[in-house]
């Protein structure tokens, strides 16, 4: 059932929101070759904590980290490790989300380490540029597939493809609510968009093919091709002022 949000409660969400963007910007100033994807982790769980929120994602279906980081063809739910070590010419995306006052946010980047290939920034630059067309799609009246159809049908005006066993989501007082919110879809098709909705869009790109495969460690998910993929989120509520971003903040990309 799609749980619809009060003005009240998007309110809260929008300071969990602002928690979840900001560790953002902690991982992305820490970002540099030789860093490893643990002690990325370990700033965003001490800066979320520190706001008095949670890690969303510590322990959520018994993930291991506070945050999901994957590296170049891993698409998402990477497990932070001591042992993986950033490289130039990395592309790393972070998955964050901050429970606070009895709500999430839920966001990501996919952010360069150092310098890094013509095709690698353009499917980052992209990747983000499809989020935006998707919130474009938010409207009152319009339906999921709206969204998802504005993502696909321009990602794929590059070469790239929209992954499709992964899609966006509700967000509330779970990080994980309905409806689901695929990169791909019919337009005026899907349940039907009004005041009130709160999503994730989050568009995960690939370079090659959509398909993907998990890893043995039952959470890492790469491109089945080995193609790089870039992923970009922000969590959204669609308000009687239109659609507002609950987690953008400033990070200066």
């Amino acid at each position: 059932m799609i749980q619809i949000k009060n003005s009240q409660q998007i309110k809260a969400m929008r300071e969990a929101g602002r928690i979840t963007g900001e560790a953002l910007i902690v991982a992305r100033d820490h970002i540099r070759e030789g860093v490893s994807t643990k002690y990325l982790d370990t700033l965003i769980r001490q800066h979320i904590e520190e706001r008095g929120a949670k890690p969303s994602f510590l322990g959520l279906y018994g993930f291991p980290g506070s945050a999901c980081i994957s590296i170049n063809d891993e698409v998402i739910h990477g497990i932070p490790s001591e042992h993986r070590i950033l490289q130039e010419g990395d592309i790393v995306k972070i998955d964050v989300g901050a429970f606070y006052k009895g709500f999430h946010g839920d966001s990501a980047r996919t952010f360069p380490v150092g310098r890094v290939s013509e095709e690698a920034a353009k499917l980052i630059a992209v990747t983000k540029q499809s989020f935006y067309e998707g919130m474009s799609a938010v409207k009152v009246g319009n339906r999921i597939g709206d969204i998802g159809y504005a993502i696909d049908t321009y990602v794929s005006r590059f070469g790239f493809s929209a992954v499709r066993r992964y899609v966006g989501h509700g967000v509330g007082r779970e990080v994980h609510e309905s409806p689901d919110v695929p990169n791909y879809g019919t337009p005026g098709r899907g349940p039907r968009l009004c005041e009130g909705l709160v999503i994730a869009i989050e568009p995960m790109i690939n370079q090659g093919s959509f398909e993907v495969r998990e890893l043995s460690d039952g959470w890492t998910v790469k491109t089945v091709d080995g193609s790089l993929s870039a992923h970009y989120e922000n969590t959204v509520a669609l308000t009687p002022d239109g659609v507002v971003n609950l987690t953008e903040v400033e990070i200066g990309e």
